[in-house]
């Protein structure tokens, strides 16, 4: 019975080279010279910006997904949490990245299966959705359809089977 995986995961590689691309132009740009902008990787692999300024955590965020959108890692893998004071005047700002399907995500693509009417069933496995049906062109409709449908979050189709 033909089958695929509905999974929602980041390139860590590209996200790598994102990030290493954003430390390198914010280190050379003329605006940032000075004003000890930078971007550091936390122990979970989060990114945190550090400012001395509000304005310029915006801007060495607006850098940093500059580079992630040039990479092609989805920007709705990027989770910007508030900008918050840290010592000496300075700022500072976790921007998590969203890897794995939630169980509220894997319940919403369910449930959307499951509205259109298709001839597939869904089944939530960890963090991922597997769908099956008797037809690959079922399948593939189900794939348009979850792609059609905004949910916020990057979405990846693996492990197609016939």
């Amino acid at each position: 019975m033909p089958s695929f995986d509905v999974v929602s995961e980041l390139d860590l590689m590209e996200v790598e080279n994102a990030f290493n691309q954003a430390r390198k132009e914010i280190a050379q740009r003329f605006d940032f010279k000075g004003t000890s902008t930078e971007l550091e990787r936390d122990k979970d692999g989060h990114v945190v910006v550090k400012a001395n300024s509000d304005g310029r955590a915006e801007a060495a965020l607006g850098v940093l997904m500059e580079k992630f959108a040039k990479r092609g890692v989805p920007l709705e893998g990027l989770d910007p949490q508030k900008i918050e004071p840290a010592a000496g005047g300075h700022v500072r700002q976790l921007v998590k990245l969203k890897r794995g399907l939630k169980s509220e995500d894997a319940k919403k693509i369910v449930a959307l299966v499951k509205e259109r009417g298709l001839k597939v069933q869904a089944a939530i496995q960890g963090e991922a959705v597997r769908i099956t049906g008797k037809k690959k062109d079922d399948l593939q409709a189900c794939m348009q359809a979850i792609r059609g449908a905004s949910l916020g979050i990057p979405l990846q189709f693996q492990n197609f089977r016939e």
